[in-house]
């Protein structure tokens, strides 16, 4: 018996590569120039793929890039559906990965502990 399917593993792996060529080579958006693709997640039918992406700057700058990134999913969705060559091309969703701001967080709580402690 086959187990599940790699498959959206693998189409969040082409679709990572993809954005970040494209933003890196081809978006010329100035609101998208500081943002790190931290994880893409896919959907098991492979219609929904979410970008998690880190923004740096103020959180307003974090907005802003993640809006300049939800007005490129067009493009960038036409540049995975060139790189998948499959039938099935997921829309891209972006949203702002809080897992990085909160690890520094929480490092800085723990540093401060330390340092009281001493």
């Amino acid at each position: 018996m086959k187990g599940p399917s790699r498959r959206p593993e693998q189409v969040a792996e082409a679709v990572r590569q993809v954005v970040a060529d494209a933003l890196l080579r081809e978006v010329r958006d100035p609101r998208v120039g500081m943002v790190t693709i931290s994880g893409v997640d896919v959907t098991r039918d492979l219609g929904w793929a979410t970008v998690r992406v880190a923004a740096h700057g103020e959180p307003a700058e974090q907005a802003a890039a993640l809006e300049g990134l939800r007005s490129a999913a067009g493009f960038l969705r036409s540049r995975v559906a060139k790189a998948l060559a499959s039938r099935t091309v997921p829309e891209l969703k972006f949203v702002l990965d809080q897992g990085l701001a909160h690890a520094a967080r929480i490092d800085a709580l723990l540093a401060e502990v330390r340092r009281e402690g001493a």
